[in-house]
């Protein structure tokens, strides 16, 4: 399935009023995302925010805790209460019908565990965790967040999503071979946990490139190899999820939302910037900006072909780049 286009806001909603029966039938999927808010955007609800607009579905965002930092670092952070994170929840699913799930930074081992039994709820909801490197958390806040993440999280979760060496020291602590460990053997890890799938993400591979793997248990399903950056970024394995999330929440096969979900996140890489003094962040509305010079020329050239074409009698068919967005960049 392709990505789920933006739609355009009406002119004048006021003089286009829609009965109950049609804003039900016209309103985009609905993503409940429990993660934590922070000023910068680049990761956590603001960044869920903008992935799942970007998508064409809505997001519900719960704060499950404030994360103090900017582009560079992380300073602190503080939970809300389990009754605060899951009233926010529990009062909008009463009133919106959701299709997905995105679980982000949860906050503590208690907000973890609120987040887990509102889940436990809406069984047939399929749910994207992401697990971000949690290294600033302290040892003992660390131990007891992964710990009930593993215990209460991956048994709903549909898609596991994170870095390899993330995957890797959370779902094999005690992994001392020469080689890294396959994606395969990260999904067996957390399939005993129930788990259905692990996306991997950022697997090395020679010549500048890294890959980026769906597995289960029986092994690899998909992937795409994406060209390395050069600079660092903050919030993608945030937007890859949330990209995710909104796919399967209208109905994606996984296979194909995964790969839809890649391509989204390789773009917004690619026209990311660097809004303050430290890492860069996703540009999750690339496609809404309008083409460079290059990009124009570009454009007119193959349009001028496409036109030359048809009076020549041949197809006239465009497989090219959509116009606006930048040509992908994987491989």
């Amino acid at each position: 399935m392709s990505k789920i286009e933006p739609k355009a806001r009406p002119a004048n909603p006021v003089d286009m009023a829609l009965s109950e029966d049609d804003q039900g039938a016209q309103a985009p999927a609905s993503v409940m995302s429990f993660n934590a808010s922070e000023a910068s955007g680049a990761s956590g609800l603001g960044c869920d925010v903008a992935t799942i607009a970007a998508m064409g579905a809505h997001c519900l965002p719960i704060v499950t805790a404030i994360v103090l930092r900017d582009t560079a670092e992380v300073f602190e952070h503080m939970t809300l209460d389990t009754d605060t994170i899951a009233e926010q929840a529990r009062l909008i699913l009463e009133d919106i019908p959701i299709t997905a799930w995105k679980v982000g930074f949860l906050g503590s081992a208690e907000g973890v565990s609120a987040v887990a039994e509102v889940l436990s709820d809406y069984p047939d909801v399929p749910l994207v965790a992401y697990l971000p490197n949690v290294a600033w958390l302290d040892e003992e806040q660390q131990q007891s967040y992964l710990d009930s993440f593993r215990e209460l999280i991956l048994p709903q979760t549909h898609v596991l999503v994170g870095n390899h060496k993330t995957l890797t020291d959370f779902l094999l602590p005690d992994w001392d071979a020469d080689r890294p460990a396959s994606p395969r053997e990260l999904a067996v890890a957390a399939g005993q946990h129930g788990a259905a799938h692990v996306l991997v993400t950022g697997i090395s591979l020679p010549n500048q490139f890294v890959d980026n793997v769906l597995a289960t248990p029986q092994g690899p399903v998909t992937g795409e190899k994406f060209e390395r950056f050069d600079i660092n970024f903050v919030g993608a394995g945030d937007t890859l999820s949330a990209a995710l999330a909104a796919l399967l929440s209208v109905g994606a096969e996984i296979h194909a939302a995964v790969g839809e979900a890649l391509s989204f996140l390789d773009q917004a890489l690619d026209a990311g910037y660097r809004p303050g003094m430290g890492n860069a962040i996703p540009d999750r509305f690339f496609w809404a900006l309008p083409p460079n010079e290059e990009e124009e020329e570009a454009a007119a050239a193959e349009a001028a072909a496409a036109a030359a074409e048809l009076d020549a009698g041949g197809p006239g068919l465009d497989d090219g780049p959509v116009a606006g967005r930048p040509p992908r960049r994987m491989h």
